[in-house]
C-alpha cells in the first residue's frame, strides 16, 4: 500500500477560518473520491498552542508542532488577522524555516505569505498575497518578487495564493499535480467550484481595484463601462474629466495607481471575459468591448489574463 501524503496546515491565534477549512476540505474530498482503500492524503492542523481561536470566533483543535526535521509532503501556511503577531514569534518563524526544508513543497494561503516571507524562503521568488495587503507586503519584503494579480503562483517547490478562497484553487492545483486532472476535476465538481481559475486571472475585479482610490474618477469609470466601443483615448477621457491631458494623466495615476490606457484596457478585458463566459464569440467580444480586432483582444488577453481568448472561452463558457 502506498503511503498517504502528509499535509500539515500551520495555524495561529487569529487565523482566517476559510484559509484552513478550504484547503482541508479539498484534501478530504480527494480522499473521499479515491478508488480503493488507500487514502492519498493524511492531513493535520498544527500550531504552537491548542485550541486555536480563529478570527471567526470558532475554536480549532490542533496538533502540537511536530519535529521540524520529520519528512512530510506538503506544508501549508494559513493567513489571517493574527499573521502579524505570528511573524514576531521568533521560535515559530525558526520552526517554519526548518520545517519547510523537510517538506517536498511549501505553500501559503492569503496573508500567510507574510509568515513565509519572514523566514526568507520567498526572497528572490515570485509570490502573491491578498490584494488588500500587497502594498504593505512590498514595503516589508522588497527582496520578494511580488505579483499582485494571480490567483496563485508557483515558483519551484514554493506556492503562494491570493485572498482567502484562492486557497481552494491552490489546493485543487496541488491535487491535480499529485493525482491528475480527472481526480482534481471530480473534487471540484463535488465542491461545486471551478477546477481552477487560471493562474493569470486577476484575484479581484478591475472596477473594485479602481474604486479603491479616492473616488475622484468613479463617475468616469461608470461612463467607460457603458461606452466601451467609444473613443477612450487619453485626450477624449481628459476632455470628459474637464482637464488637460497632462493634468488628467497625472491626477488619474495618483488616484488609481494606473495610467488611463492601462485602466481602459483592463476594464475592456474584464467586460470581454464576461461575454466569453456567456458564450459570445471572440469576434463579438472584441467588437463589443472596443478592441477593434480579434488580434488586439488576443494581445490584451495574453498581457492581462495569461491565456488567449479562445482558450478562455473554451474553459469558462457556460
Amino acid at each position: 500500500m502506498p503511503h498517504a501524503r502528509r499535509i500539515e496546515i500551520l495555524a495561529f491565534p487569529g487565523v482566517q477560518l476559510l484559509d484552513v477549512a478550504g484547503p482541508l476540505q479539498v484534501f478530504a474530498t480527494a480522499n473521499d473520491l479515491a478508488a480503493g482503500p488507500h487514502r492519498p492524503y493524511e492531513t493535520a492542523l498544527v500550531a504552537r498552542t491548542t485550541p486555536i481561536d480563529s478570527s471567526a470566533g470558532l475554536l480549532l483543535p490542533a496538533e502540537s508542532l511536530p519535529s521540524a526535521v520529520t519528512p512530510l509532503d506538503t506544508l501549508v501556511v494559513a493567513g489571517g488577522q493574527g499573521v502579524d503577531a505570528a511573524c514576531l514569534d521568533g521560535d515559530l518563524v525558526d520552526w517554519l524555516r526548518r520545517r519547510s526544508g523537510a517538506a517536498r513543497r511549501t505553500a501559503s494561503v492569503c496573508s500567510g505569505a507574510f509568515l513565509l516571507a519572514a523566514t526568507g524562503l520567498l526572497d528572490g521568488r515570485r509570490a502573491v498575497t491578498h490584494w488588500g495587503r500587497c502594498a504593505q507586503f512590498a514595503r516589508a519584503h522588497p527582496a520578494v518578487r511580488l505579483d499582485p494579480d494571480p490567483i496563485f503562483v508557483r515558483d519551484g517547490a514554493v506556492w503562494t495564493s491570493a485572498g482567502v478562497t484562492a486557497g481552494i484553487d491552490l489546493a485543487l492545483a496541488l491535487v491535480e499535480e499529485d493525482l491528475g486532472r480527472d481526480h482534481a476535476l471530480a473534487v471540484a465538481r463535488q465542491l461545486v467550484v471551478y477546477l481552477k481559475r487560471p493562474g493569470g486571472q486577476a484575484q479581484f475585479s478591475t472596477v473594485l481595484t479602481l474604486q479603491a482610490g479616492d473616488g475622484r474618477f468613479d463617475r468616469l469609470h461608470a461612463w467607460i463601462r457603458e461606452n466601451l466601443s467609444a473613443d477612450l483615448s487619453l485626450p477624449a477621457l481628459a476632455a470628459r474629466a474637464a482637464m488637460s491631458p497632462r493634468s488628467f494623466s497625472r491626477h488619474y495615476r495618483e488616484a488609481t495607481g494606473r495610467t488611463p490606457a492601462r485602466a481602459v484596457e483592463e476594464i475592456r478585458i474584464e467586460a470581454a471575459r464576461r461575454l466569453l463566459e456567456q458564450g459570445a464569440s471572440v469576434g463579438r467580444a472584441a467588437r463589443a468591448c472596443g478592441f477593434g480586432s480579434e488580434e488586439t483582444l488576443r494581445r490584451g488577453f495574453l498581457r492581462r489574463v495569461g491565456t488567449g481568448p479562445h482558450a478562455y472561452r473554451e474553459r469558462f463558457a457556460g
